[in-house]
């Protein structure tokens, strides 16, 4: 798998690594592996000290946390922006998630030690890594407070957007059981929030493939949920009926 990957690759397609300081760059290039990363792959396991850091370009990548009873919640998204990782410079060797491919892609990887032995060099580099850090804390912050307050409607939004806004063209490949396991809701609740939203003009689901059709009505659902889909609500309701 990791031998097929293609040679023009371009590292510089994830946010972090184009940005990396041209004094720091040549030795980082040297060390990164092109990598093609498989939906459902598991990039680490909680517990579990990693062997490499992850940059993705064009994959999607999840950080989940599993439940005692065997459910799981999503609690960031990570694409082209980020890395999976991030506890190998804050001096923790393991965290309590899973990274899982949820969008196969591209990606480049780096072993765990070049990272610590980078860490302890310190300076511009350490402190770009560790603004990231603080911006994925903000993400799983976020997160918990929708969590708690939106409805599924509105989770199922706030999440159709995090995918598109690191895969564009208005296409995601994803099915409502995982969709259910990513927002920690029962798959009924995500099949009647996709068929409002579809009865609403906001996208077209159709055999795991949902295709954005309006995303500032998505943004705006997820914020206000308008009168649209109340008034989608008794089609739906006939639909999930007659299923």
């Amino acid at each position: 798998m990791r031998a097929n990957t293609p040679a023009s690759a371009d590292p510089r397609g994830n946010a972090l690594l184009r940005a990396i300081p041209a004094s720091e760059w040549a030795r980082w290039s040297r060390c990164l592996e092109p990598v093609r990363l498989a939906h459902g792959e598991v990039l680490s396991d909680p517990g579990r000290a990693p062997a490499y850091v992850y940059f993705p370009t064009t994959a999607i990548l999840s950080l989940l946390y599993a439940t005692e009873d065997g459910g799981s919640s999503e609690l960031a998204v990570i694409g082209h922006e980020g890395m999976v990782g991030v506890s190998l410079f804050m001096g923790v060797n393991t965290m309590p998630y899973q990274a899982v491919v949820q969008s196969a892609g591209l990606g480049f990887r780096l072993r765990a030690q070049v990272v610590s032995d980078e860490m302890e060099r310190g300076g511009a580099l350490l402190q770009m890594l560790l603004r990231y850090a603080q911006t994925l804390m903000n993400q799983v912050a976020q997160t918990a407070a929708c969590n708690r307050y939106y409805s599924i409607d509105q989770l199922l939004c706030r999440r159709l957007l995090l995918a598109l806004d690191r895969k564009p063209g208005g296409a995601l490949m994803m099915t409502q059981e995982l969709l259910a396991g990513l927002l920690g809701v029962r798959r009924e609740g995500v099949t009647a929030a996709a068929l409002r939203l579809q009865a609403a003009g906001a996208i077209r689901y159709s055999r795991g493939r949902i295709d954005i059709l309006d995303r500032a009505m998505l943004a705006l659902q997820m914020l206000e949920q308008p009168l649209a889909l109340a008034r989608a609500d008794d089609r739906v309701h006939r639909q999930l009926m007659a299923a």
